[in-house]
Order: C-alpha cells, then sequence, then structure tokens
C-alpha cells in the first residue's frame, strides 16, 4: 500500500521527487497565505491612491510583528524536523505544546500595545493625514488579527517540519476561499453587508484567519497528521523553552531586521511622493506572489534537510539544497522573463491610473535583475533556517542590507538626481551581493557541523 505524503519517511527514496512531493502544497499554501493582502489590494485599489498608500505602509507593520512571531517558532520547526528523522516523535511533540503556549502569550501581548499605537506608528513615515487616517482604521483590526495568525503560525510550523504539508495547504485553501469572497461584500457593501473600505478588507481577512486557526487545532488534536497534540499532563519546561529560543532568536532577529529594513527604505520613498508609495506597495504585490514559489521550495529543502540531518544523512541534506536552489533559479528565470515582458498588464490588475502604472511597472523590469540571486539566497537561508543554523543565515542578511543596502540609498537620494528608481537599483545590487554569500557559505560546508 503506497503511504501518505504525510507520514512517509522523507530520508528516503528520490530527493527530487521527495522535493517536488513537499514543494507543490507549501507553494499552494504560501501563495494563499499570501494572496490575503493581494485580495485586499485589488480591491482596495479601486477606492483610490490614499487607500492603497494607507494599506500598503500599515501593512509594514502588521508583517513586523507577524515575522517576529515565526520567529519565535523557529525553534519548534527546527527540533520537529530533526526529531522526527531521528524517529523520536516524543520529543518533537513536547516541543510543539510548549511553543504554543509561547505563541498565544506573544500574541496577546503584541496585540494589546499595537491596538493603541495604530496613528503613531503611521505618523513615523511622515505620510499626509488622511493616508494615516485609513492606514490605522485598517491596522487597528489587523493587531486584532495577530491573535488569528498566531494559531496558524503554530499549526503550519508543527505539520510542516514533521514532512506533513498537505493538511496546511488543505486548511488554506479553505479559509482563504472565504477570504476570497467575502472581501468584495465588505469593502463596497454590496447584498446584504454594509459598506466598510479598508476596514472590511481587514475584517474578512482576520475573521476567515480564526477559522483556519480553529481547523488546524483540531487537526493537530484529533492526530489527523503525523503528531497528535495533547494538553495532558502539559507543563512548563523551561529549558525546552529556551532551547527553541536560542534556536529561533536570530532568525525573529533577522526577520525584524527585513522588515525594519523596509520601514527604512519607505521613509526614503515617502518624500517621493503618494503615487511613489502606492508603486512601491504594488511592487511588494507583485513580488510576494513571486516569492511564495520560492518559499515553498525553501521550507521543503528546510524540512528535509533537518529530517536528514536528525537521521545523521548529512551528504543527503547537502544535495537537498543543492537540487532546490536550481529549482529556484529556474522559477525566477521564467518570472524575471514575464515581468520583463509583461510590466504594465500585471500593475493595471490593482490599478489603471497612468502615472503609477508607469513607476510600478519600472520598478517590477528593475527588479528583474536580481531575481535569479534572490531566489538562490533565499533558498539557502531557508535551508539554513531550518536545520537550526540560524545565526550565519541573520549575519548574511544583516550586512549587505545594513552595509550596503540602506548607505548606498542614502547616497543616491542625497547626492544624484536618480531619485527613486536610485533606490531599486540600490535593492538589486544587496540580492546579488546576498545570493554569491549565501552560495558561498553553503558549498563551504561549515553548517553540517551544527548540532541543535
Amino acid at each position: 500500500m503506497k503511504q501518505s505524503t504525510s507520514r512517509r519517511d522523507w530520508t528516503q527514496g528520490s530527493i527530487t521527487r521527495n522535493l517536488v512531493s513537499l514543494s507543490w502544497p507549501v507553494m499552494v499554501s504560501s501563495s494563499l497565505n499570501m494572496i490575503g493582502p493581494f485580495i485586499d489590494m485589488v480591491w482596495i485599489g479601486k477606492l483610490g491612491e490614499n487607500s492603497v498608500a494607507g494599506v500598503g505602509t500599515a501593512a509594514l507593520a502588521v508583517v513586523l510583528a507577524n515575522t517576529a512571531l515565526s520567529g519565535i517558532m523557529t525553534g519548534m520547526r527546527v527540533i520537529i524536523g530533526r526529531s522526527v528523522g531521528a524517529g523520536d516523535k516524543e520529543a518533537a511533540i513536547h516541543a510543539a505544546r510548549q511553543a504554543l503556549v509561547i505563541g498565544i502569550i506573544y500574541a496577546v501581548i503584541v496585540a494589546a500595545i499595537g491596538i493603541f499605537l495604530t496613528e503613531p506608528i503611521l505618523r513615523a513615515f511622515g505620510l499626509n493625514a488622511d493616508v494615516v487616517k485609513i492606514g490605522a482604521s485598517y491596522l487597528r483590526i489587523q493587531f486584532i488579527g495577530i491573535m488569528t495568525m498566531s494559531l496558524l503560525t503554530f499549526n503550519e510550523g508543527t505539520m510542516q517540519p514533521a514532512g506533513d504539508t498537505m493538511s496546511p495547504m488543505r486548511i488554506s485553501l479553505v479559509y482563504r476561499g472565504l477570504h476570497l469572497l467575502l472581501c468584495p461584500f465588505l469593502v463596497f457593501g454590496l447584498w446584504i453587508f454594509p459598506k466598510l473600505g479598508v476596514q472590511g478588507a481587514a475584517i474578512s481577512d482576520v475573521s476567515t484567519q480564526c477559522i483556519g486557526g480553529i481547523i488546524g487545532l483540531w487537526v493537530l488534536f484529533s492526530g489527523h497528521t503525523r503528531l497528535k497534540l495533547t494538553l495532558k499532563n502539559w507543563r512548563f519546561d523551561l529549558a525546552a523553552i529556551w532551547r527553541m529560543v536560542k534556536i529561533g532568536l536570530p532568525n525573529g532577529f533577522m526577520n525584524i531586521q527585513q522588515n525594519l529594513s523596509n520601514i527604512v527604505l519607505m521613509w526614503f520613498i515617502v518624500p517621493f511622493g503618494t503615487i511613489a508609495v502606492a508603486a512601491h506597495t504594488l511592487w511588494q504585490r507583485v513580488d510576494g506572489t513571486l516569492m511564495v514559489l520560492v518559499m515553498g521550495i525553501g521550507v521543503s529543502a528546510g524540512v528535509m534537510g533537518a529530517q536528514n540531518m536528525g537521521a545523521n544523512k548529512i551528504d543527503r541534506a547537502a544535495k537537498s539544497g543543492w537540487i532546490a536552489a536550481g529549482f529556484a533559479a529556474i522559477v525566477m528565470f521564467v518570472g524575471s522573463t514575464i515581468l520583463l515582458i509583461f510590466p504594465e498588464q500585471i500593475v493595471r490588475i490593482f490599478n489603471t491610473e497612468p502615472e503609477l502604472v508607469k513607476m510600478a511597472a519600472t520598478f517590477l523590469r528593475i527588479s528583474a535583475a536580481n531575481y535569479i540571486f534572490l531566489g538562490i539566497s533565499a533558498i539557502f537561508r531557508f535551508f539554513l533556517v531550518g536545520i537550526g543554523d540560524t545565526i550565519p543565515a541573520f549575519l548574511f542578511e544583516v550586512i549587505p542590507t545594513w552595509c550596503l543596502l540602506i548607505p548606498m540609498v542614502f547616497l543616491v537620494t542625497r547626492y544624484t538626481d536618480w531619485g527613486i528608481y536610485g533606490i531599486r537599483w540600490s535593492m538589486a545590487v544587496r540580492w546579488i551581493l546576498a545570493g554569491f554569500i549565501f552560495t558561498t557559505y553553503f558549498w563551504w560546508g561549515k553548517w553540517k557541523q551544527k548540532k541543535v
């Protein structure tokens, strides 16, 4: 009888076949997770450039809070992956139970603080009053949604490293499908629903996330996946919690600095006007859509890397990383070609204002120059994080960003007439450098000695 993919031994068999089997559900899940902001922006784009700029800027704060949470869950993912590879399910379940409580506590604290700081956060970007007002109404609801997002992050973080990528995909199909249907009704007040504008987009997102989180908990606690959770005889294990924090903290800092750098970039972009902010926001949506494909491959490479490391199959883990990087290079080559040929058509999906279309399309063409390097660096970063080698991954993100990108952006905006496009080219140079750094470290092989 053919073994269910959710319970397959990923440390045996064809590496390429295993990578494909793990990756495609993660790609679907990641695409559906990213499609939430995409859906919001399609409808919000109809409300005008102020709404696009307000929601786009507010989304930076939401992403910052969510990525910090993801960093906390990194330690859990590493321990689960290695424990399952070593055949120790009890250790994996123990880590998951501790992480669940940590995630809930984090979400409650961040939501309580964030709700009262929405307008100060947005005013810090130097946005005009109308944009701040619109963005704040969206951001307050999304901060409440941190609690529902914590459940989704926990569910995926428990199932995927254990080798079950199908269940998170099925859950994502349900709640994102509901989001897709509900969003326009709440934004525009269709049928029996009130017209809520950007608030409607946020409510549809958060409420359907809650449904997905509840379904995921049911799957985990009912045993419909590889690991069956229970809270029987649960207790705080400070040693286990510290072990997870120690592994995940560098990744949490890495995620935070990535989003802080986006915030800093936004400070440089805002002086160029609302059109520039809106164009940057639309570029982020398109960029995120392409990156979810690479993310799917990278997460799967991390799962295979961790399980093979746990099973002491180091060479097999290395082959998984190289094959995944090759897949990512192909995906990014195709994506870059599409962006070079059809950028205006892609931007018009969101907005048809001529000036905005022209600027956002140019952003996409410039980004096409670095996407292959971005894809390769992302794969190796996911792999290193997946096996628990989080400090080098953190350093290789920080150094190109804060020692190259931000100084370059400062110089080109202060001392050249390149304007907003100088920022885009600086970002391209940063990712080309990162691709070389990550590839060199992976080839060196120091990660093969990492213990957790």
